[in-house]
């Protein structure tokens, strides 16, 4: 029996009393997969379910983290069934409009508003021991996926002594400035596509690798999205919005907004390399070769930050001699 059949008879176990039929809802980077249940009666005409593969997936920190979305307050899928064991989940259906699909120039600031003061509440949620830390361990593995999936695998380059000290002292700064930064709980994954235009806005999905960690991640995961880009002048305004509204609301985010961009920026590094990294082991070892061709995007947000703090030059010459371009970083502060 293939996994569409077992989750077939699982519903239909569920839904004695009517039919139902399914259609594709979405389909993310893990090995979950996602149906919308389409309904005869009941109180709603669909629901969401999740097939999460056990031997790939484990359902419970999904459970666990929608549960502290719930009581911040927050817009995200309630589960109204599960089966852990075979890793099936029943979930509300926040609709099918991502902010992704529905960003552009006139709605961008009242989408971005309402993303920001949703995460201020989760924020505010925040508590120590709820969620795992976001430590140093895990950061560090993350960023050495840029070097073994992305230069090594795509690449092909075997890194040489020198480049290899200069990505390892510029890894060293990028985490002295993480792990420096006051923690809150991390959704990880906060950026347009995995949040929902619908009411109360944004409903918000994917948040299952919740952490404890940095308080500019997510922040920086909103405004420099994966697919899609927005001038740096918009991106200074949200981010000020944001800051604004954490102070107003007592978060501890520095009290002076450029020392705070400056974290975001070095945050968002983090990201920006690590996700290469996983672009390219998303196509290399599970045979999904779209996500790459978003890795110029991020190469660009790489290179920005390098333009703007002499510390990151090393990693701005290593750039440039993997891309066979001469060096042109012009540092502005």
């Amino acid at each position: 029996m293939d996994r569409l059949e077992e989750l077939e008879r699982w519903l239909a176990r569920h839904y004695r009393t009517g039919s139902f039929h399914l259609t594709p809802a979405s389909a993310d980077a893990s090995f979950r997969r996602y149906f919308r249940v389409h309904l005869a009666e009941g109180p709603t005409p669909s629901v969401i379910a999740m097939d999460a593969p056990p031997e790939h997936e484990d359902c419970r920190p999904f459970t666990h983290v929608a549960g502290l979305l719930e009581r911040a307050g927050l817009n995200a899928p309630r589960v109204l069934a599960q089966d852990l064991e075979r890793g099936f989940l029943l979930l509300t259906d926040l609709g099918a409009t991502t902010y992704l699909a529905a960003l552009d120039a006139a709605n961008a600031d009242a989408l971005f508003a309402d993303a920001v003061d949703a995460l201020v509440a989760w924020q505010l949620a925040s508590r120590p021991g709820a969620l795992p830390p976001y430590d140093e361990a895990l950061l560090r593995r993350e960023l050495d996926l840029f070097p073994d999936w992305y230069v090594t695998r795509h690449l092909g380059v075997t890194l040489a002594d020198g480049q290899r000290q200069a990505l390892e002292g510029t890894f060293r700064l990028i985490l002295a400035s993480n792990l420096a930064q006051p923690q809150v709980f991390v959704h990880r994954d906060y950026m347009p596509r995995n949040l929902m235009v619908c009411d109360p806005n944004p409903g918000i999905l994917d948040f299952q690798d919740a952490v404890f960690g940095p308080i500019s991640y997510d922040v920086a995961s909103l405004f420099r999205d994966a697919f899609i880009s927005w001038p740096e002048e918009r991106v200074l305004d949200w981010t000020v919005r944001y800051w604004e509204k954490a102070r107003r609301a007592g978060l501890p985010v520095d009290a002076d907004f450029g020392a705070f961009y400056r974290d975001l920026e070095w945050m968002g590094l983090q990201r920006h390399l690590k996700v290469l990294g996983i672009f390219a082991r998303l196509r290399y070892r599970d045979g999904k070769s779209d996500y790459l061709a978003d890795a110029p995007r991020f190469l660009g947000y790489v290179r920005a930050a390098c333009e703007r703090y002499a510390a990151l030059g090393p990693l701005a010459r290593l750039l440039d001699e993997l891309e066979g371009r001469s060096a042109e970083v012009r540092y502005t502060f």
